[in-house]
C-alpha cells in the first residue's frame, strides 16, 4: 500500500500520469484547459487541440511539459487525425484522450433551427465521434483511457436548450456503447457529467441575461453545495478517471455537479419535529 505524503503525486507512485501522452480537446479554455494543467503537473506529454488558436497558444505557453498543439475543430475529421499524428510522431503512443470541445446555443424544438441543430451535434456529439475514432486505435495500442465531458444535461434537460441537452445525453450512449466495445482491447471510457462550472461559456451565456447578479444567485442556489464548481474541480476527476487508479472503472458517467441531481428540486424541506 502507498501512503500518501506531503508533496507526494496524488495517485501515488504507481499510478502516475507523467511520461504518459493525452490528447485534450478543447483545451483553450475552461475545463480543458484545466485539465492539461492538472495533467501537466503530474508531468504528463500533451497534445492540445482548440479552434481557437490564440487560447490554445496561451495554453501551451504557459506549460512546462512537452507540448504539440493542433488548431482545428473536432468536427473536422482530418484535424482529429492530425491530432493523433502529432502525438505518435512526437511522443510515440498515445495513452488517453480527454475531450471537453463543445458549445452551448439556446432554443425549443420550434425556435431551433436545422442550421443551428447541425452546429450543435456536429460539435458536441459528432466531435467527440471523430476525435475517439481517430484515437481509438493507438489507443487501443496503448491499453489506455478515454474521459468524455458531457454535462448533467446528459441525464436532465433544462428549458430551451434542445439541441444542447440531445448531444449530451447522445455522450452517455456514447461513452456506453465504446466502454463495451472497447473493454477486451483493454481500453477503459468512462464521461464526468458537470452541473454548472465557471468557465468562459457559462459567463457568456449569463452575460445574454437581463439580470446577470440574480441569475448568478439562482445558479449558485441550484447546487446543494452553495456554489457553481471551478474547471479544475472537474479536470481533477478527468485525471483520476484517466489514471490507472481508475483501473476498474469504465462506462461510468460521474457527476461532478454539486449536488445538484441529487436535489428533489422544488420539494419543501422535511419536517424536523
Amino acid at each position: 500500500m502507498v501512503t500518501l505524503q506531503v508533496g507526494q503525486d496524488v495517485f501515488g507512485e504507481a499510478n502516475e500520469l507523467g511520461g504518459k501522452t493525452y490528447l485534450i480537446t478543447g483545451a483553450g479554455k475552461g475545463i480543458g484547459q484545466a485539465t492539461a494543467r492538472t495533467l501537466a503537473a503530474e508531468g504528463a506529454n500533451l497534445v492540445l487541440m482548440d479552434l481557437d488558436s490564440a487560447a490554445l497558444s496561451e495554453t501551451a505557453t504557459a506549460l512546462d511539459v512537452p507540448v504539440e498543439i493542433e488548431v482545428g475543430s473536432v468536427a473536422d475529421a482530418d484535424a482529429c487525425e492530425r491530432a493523433v499524428a502529432r502525438a505518435l510522431d512526437t511522443f510515440g503512443a498515445l495513452d488517453g484522450l480527454s475531450h471537453n470541445a463543445g458549445i452551448q446555443r439556446y432554443g425549443d424544438v420550434v425556435e431551433t433551427s436545422r442550421a443551428l441543430w447541425d452546429e450543435v451535434m456536429n460539435t458536441n456529439l459528432t466531435g467527440a465521434f471523430l476525435v475517439a475514432k481517430a484515437a481509438m486505435p493507438a489507443l487501443r495500442e496503448a491499453r489506455g483511457a478515454v474521459v468524455m465531458t458531457a454535462s448533467v444535461q446528459a441525464f436532465a434537460a433544462q428549458k430551451g436548450a434542445l439541441a444542447y441537452v440531445v448531444a449530451k445525453h447522445g455522450i452517455a450512449g456514447l461513452v456506453a456503447a465504446m466502454s463495451i466495445d472497447e473493454a477486451a482491447r483493454g481500453v477503459r471510457v468512462n464521461g464526468v457529467a458537470p452541473g454548472s462550472v465557471d468557465t468562459p461559456m457559462l459567463r457568456d451565456a449569463i452575460a445574454l441575461d437581463p439580470d446577470p447578479d440574480s441569475l448568478n444567485r439562482v445558479i449558485d442556489g441550484m447546487h446543494p453545495l452553495g456554489r457553481r464548481a471551478q474547471p479544475e474541480e472537474v479536470a481533477k476527476v478527468i485525471a483520476f478517471l484517466l489514471s490507472d487508479a481508475a483501473s476498474f472503472i469504465t462506462g461510468e458517467m460521474v457527476r461532478v455537479d454539486g449536488g445538484m441531481l441529487a436535489l428533489i428540486g422544488g420539494a419543501p424541506e422535511a419536517d424536523k419535529t
